[in-house]
């Protein structure tokens, strides 16, 4: 829990006391790899912090074609804010892609965090401020970068990608085909 406290007080401040009352609400869990931690259709009632491991957001469409719409590392939340916040159904899948170490926040310990922490509502504003910035720079940078410009930049948000995720999702999350994501690797392995 050492990761999540880290995390929190980069955010907030947050007292010995009011760690102590958050820690005792927080569930550690492991994920396989490929297993799911949320499902689509369903009203999502917890945020995951990642301590170590690696997973993908993911939309399938009506092909039943999946699309890597977002990954998470360590340190970071995950969940699907939008639905979380609304109380509505998720169009997301959330899947580990490495054994994958979490603590889940339930909804409830987060609502009371908001109600008995000083800054919760601060934290919770923060974390969604920090997953609306991320979308919308992913959509600007899918409209204005070109897929070359995309596949360079994929490495600063999400590092060490490359190692440890297949190349299909990697292209997938570009929005360009594997066969497409192969030419820009040769060509940038010419470069060097």
């Amino acid at each position: 829990m050492e990761a999540l406290y880290k995390a929190i007080q980069s955010m907030i401040n947050i007292s010995t006391m009011e760690w102590s009352q958050l820690e005792d609400g927080c569930i550690g869990k492991t994920f396989r790899k490929n297993q799911l931690l949320s499902r689509p259709f369903a009203i999502p009632n917890e945020i995951f912090f990642i301590e170590k491991g690696l997973v993908r957001v993911v939309v399938t469409d009506e092909a039943a074609v999946d699309h890597s719409i977002h990954f998470a590392m360590e340190n970071q939340f995950i969940c699907d804010y939008a639905s979380f916040i609304q109380h509505k159904p998720s169009v997301y899948s959330i899947q580990a892609l490495e054994d994958t170490d979490v603590i889940i926040l339930p909804r409830a310990l987060v609502a009371w965090g908001y109600e008995h922490f000083e800054e919760g509502n601060k934290l919770g504003r923060l974390i969604a401020e920090f997953y609306f910035i991320y979308q919308d720079n992913r959509i600007k940078n899918m409209i204005a970068l070109s897929p070359k410009e995309r596949y360079d930049a994929i490495s600063e948000v999400f590092p060490d990608i490359h190692n440890r995720v297949p190349q299909h999702m990697i292209a997938s999350y570009l929005g360009i085909t594997p066969v497409h994501l192969s030419r820009l690797k040769k060509t940038g392995q010419r470069k060097i």
